[in-house]
């Protein structure tokens, strides 16, 4: 097991820090803007928008540092660049191996299907987890300077529902590429759950009407306490973390029921 998982952290260490990158980039560019916003002329362009429109996109709270690093990293920018590299990870994890035919040399040599499901889940594991704690940190070294006024406790509990989030949609590419096969359509299960997850929590907040809507989805399992305001604590995201678990382990049990295809 241990070989596979460093090998794997080992081979995709320059996707990994080009994830990183993308992320510093992308808080660099936007926490700055803060201060700028924070003015009158902002809250007249939001009272200018539609109601509906501006709480399903988010911007509801956007005047305030929480509600701007929510509505422009953790629930933005952060939640479609980390899912797209765990999407990209775990779509490769299997079923991209399996294609190159690098699944079954790896079992040819001892090591069993189990054995590496679990080295793959862990690597996907642990590369997630860097890029939201390079994230995090990133939060936080612009707090003050761009006037955000966060707390370290939030920022690690919104961080930790953005890791589980974008685990939650890899997980789903694993276990499709584990059943199935086939790396675009592991990749494309795992981005349409995401989609779907951000779609369902949008409907949601329209209106009452439609607000159960937000129970099927996995963004509002993570977000839907507001994390970043100091709602909710790391153990209410228990859903997100169960199939974080369970589906590697539902995975493993696949691979071993179906025959490898080159």
């Amino acid at each position: 097991m241990m070989p596979v998982l460093l090998r794997e952290l080992a081979g995709s260490w320059r996707s990994t820090a080009l994830w990183a990158l993308a992320i510093v980039a992308i808080l660099t560019l936007y926490l700055p803007l803060y201060p700028s916003l924070t003015g009158g002329d902002m809250q007249q362009l939001l009272d200018s928008l539609p109601p509906d429109l501006v709480t399903t996109l988010g911007y509801d709270d956007i005047t305030s540092g929480a509600g701007y690093a929510q509505a422009t990293y953790f629930g933005l920018m952060g939640f479609f660049l980390i899912t797209a590299a765990s999407v990209t990870w775990a779509s490769q994890a299997i079923a991209g191996h399996e294609q190159s035919g690098r699944l079954e040399l790896d079992l040819a040599h001892g090591v069993g299907r189990a054995q590496y499901v679990a080295a793959q889940s862990l690597a996907l594991i642990i590369r997630v987890l860097i890029l939201v704690a390079v994230g995090a940190v990133t939060v936080l070294a612009f707090n003050d300077s761009a006037e955000l006024g966060l707390d370290p406790g939030p920022v690690l509990v919104a961080s930790a529902a953005l890791a589980g989030l974008a685990l939650f949609c890899g997980v789903w590419s694993l276990l499709a590429g584990a059943a199935i096969g086939g790396r675009a359509l592991s990749a494309g299960i795992g981005a349409l759950v995401a989609v779907a997850g951000y779609a369902l929590n949008a409907v949601s907040r329209q209106n009452p009407d439609t607000e159960w809507l937000g129970d099927a989805s996995p963004y509002t399992w993570a977000f839907g306490d507001d994390p970043l305001k100091g709602g909710g604590t790391i153990a209410d995201q228990w859903q997100l973390w169960i199939f974080v678990l369970v589906f590697p382990l539902t995975a493993m049990l696949a691979l071993r029921e179906r025959d490898l295809r080159g």
